[in-house]
């Protein structure tokens, strides 16, 4: 039931390096769009219908994706309260598996205050990748200028700084980092979080607080995969160049390509995959 037809892969063909070789290859990246979560309920014998949120998600089990939000919220608690869960079809056919539409029991009573919870918002039925990159541009978020350059090796050489930096991993276990690297591979700070996202969040605001932004020419080191969240933020924050241990997402790697980030993603001791922006980085 809820199956969605937007793909959860998608094919890029990449630049390899291996063992001091390099090739073109052709990669699958997991699958990155905005999923607006919209609740529909009955006030005053009418329907209001309200979008409350759009997450970053890979495609599938969308219907599953919004209840669990809406009960992590605290907006349901029980299954009855939801009388239907489907997908918006009633305007741009093209994007209607972008967004699900939550109908509430009649009678039932919430905290609307808790619906101001958004991350993007919309009028209407055409939420897709292209909408959230548009929204960057609304922004004022500029295409970042070209260089620097920087090696292969280098690159290669930054998860084992960044490991050997994390010094409450070492106690856990379980954090995620965020280094920022000059182009001489020096690390310049690092920050762990239990979130990726804050890990980046709290990097760039060090670096915020001391005067020292925008970060033009610095690198970027993630200890997990490349998101949309994640290269948004390096944008906003005018990285030139973000290298991760896992892997990117498809819409990651769309925006690093379309503001002119390098984007390197499972970036070992002897390999990575450059994704975007190759010519920053020699071989």
């Amino acid at each position: 039931m809820t199956t969605t037809p937007v793909p959860s892969q998608v094919k890029r063909t990449i630049r390899r390096l291996r063992a001091g070789d390099w090739s073109q290859y052709d990669d699958s990246l997991a699958a990155e769009e905005p999923l607006e979560i919209r609740l529909l309920w009955q006030k005053d014998g009418a329907i209001v219908r309200k979008p409350i949120a759009i997450t970053m998600r890979t495609p599938g089990d969308d219907f599953e994706l919004a209840a669990g939000f809406l009960f992590g919220e605290g907006l349901i608690e029980r299954q009855e309260d939801v009388v239907d869960v489907s997908y918006c079809t009633d305007e741009d056919e093209d994007q209607a598996f972008n967004i699900v539409n939550v109908t509430l029991r009649p009678g039932l009573v919430f905290d609307t205050t808790r619906l101001e919870r958004n991350f993007y918002t919309t009028s209407s039925c055409g939420v897709c990748g292209k909408a959230a990159l548009d929204a960057l541009e609304v922004q004022g978020c500029a295409i970042l200028p070209d260089g620097p350059t920087v090696s292969a090796d280098l690159i290669c050489s930054l998860p084992e700084k960044l490991r050997a930096a994390q010094s409450v991993f070492d106690r856990t276990g379980g954090l995620h980092a965020t280094g920022l690297f000059t182009p001489e591979g020096e690390l310049v700070s690092l920050r762990e979080d239990v979130g990726r996202h804050n890990a980046f969040d709290k990097l760039v605001g060090a670096q915020y607080l001391a005067g020292r932004t925008p970060l033009d020419g610095h690198i970027a080191m993630l200890s997990g995969r490349a998101s949309f969240e994640l290269l948004q933020k390096a944008l906003v924050a005018r990285v030139s160049i973000v290298a991760a241990v896992g892997a990117p997402s498809s819409l990651a790697v769309q925006l690093a390509d379309e503001f002119n980030i390098t984007l390197c993603g499972f970036v070992r001791s002897d390999s990575l995959n450059v994704y975007t922006g190759p010519d920053r980085v020699t071989g």
